[in-house]
């Protein structure tokens, strides 16, 4: 069940479309009044129009659970760091080498989305499935920003890992982080041409954070394919079957 969309929710559909089109690249393939779609070569952008938006829980704190960001892999990232600057776009991270031999960034969206990117071919520390990374590697990198993945912070890995699993991806790589004392260690699992990117803090304690899908930011994340057992049912939306991981990261099953 390989992501098929990221779904965000935003205040201003032409302002957001603006964005994602001119710093992701993303290229617009139905704008309507109240929602939008584009294309990121891996997967759409949804992006829906909040008229009363809730007031929105999640922090940007990797200790707390469900999700983190959004990542897309890029081949010029200080030339759109260039650009993100000259449009006073908030960072939240400067542009810095990080473990895995990639350079990285990371930026908020209009309506509070954090985003990432990253150039450079991953260096995993642990490969579990060689397939899966040459796989990876084998997309190469883009032309135009390509989606990648999707983060999120979990109380247990392997459970994680499993439920993941039960959704067809597979355990790829893993980076550790020895400079971090909070033992930050990151798994990625993959289906398709994407990653859902898993956060482990094993020295400190995570927040919880209830599923939210009627405030700005990211909503959910769609995959192609029917609600697993043990996922938590949070709403039904559009037609599609709205869950939760056991960390509180929503699913958009399209299948269902």
């Amino acid at each position: 069940m390989a992501i098929t969309s990221v779904l965000i929710n935003v205040a201003d559909i032409p302002r957001s479309v603006d964005f994602y089109a001119r710093h992701l690249g993303a290229v617009p393939v139905e704008v309507k009044v109240d929602s939008a779609v584009l294309d990121a070569v891996t997967a759409t952008i949804r992006l829906t129009r909040l008229d009363a938006p809730a007031d929105s829980t999640w922090i940007a704190d990797d200790l707390q659970e469900g999700f983190r960001h959004v990542g897309f892999k890029v081949s010029d990232l200080d030339e759109r760091v260039a650009r993100l600057r000259a449009d006073d776009v908030p960072f939240q991270l400067e542009p810095i080498h990080a473990e895995g031999d990639v350079r990285i960034t990371f930026f908020f969206d209009p309506d509070g989305t954090l985003l990432e990117l990253v150039e450079g071919p991953l260096q995993y520390h642990e490969v579990y499935d060689r397939d899966a990374v040459d796989a990876d590697w084998g997309l190469g990198d883009p032309d135009r920003p390509r989606f990648d993945h999707v983060a999120e912070s979990v109380h247990d890995a392997d459970a994680a890992h499993e439920f993941f699993r039960s959704l067809g991806y597979t355990l790829m790589g893993g980076i550790h982080q020895p400079s971090d004392s909070r033992g930050f260690e990151i798994t990625y699992l993959r289906d398709g041409d994407s990653s859902i990117e898993i956060f482990e803090f094993g020295a400190a304690e995570l927040a919880r954070r209830e599923p939210q899908i009627d405030a700005p930011g990211f909503a959910a994340v769609a995959l192609d394919g029917e609600a697993p057992e043990s996922a938590s049912p949070v709403a039904n939306k559009s037609g599609l079957a709205l869950v939760a991981d056991p960390d509180g990261l929503v699913l958009a099953m399209d299948g269902a």
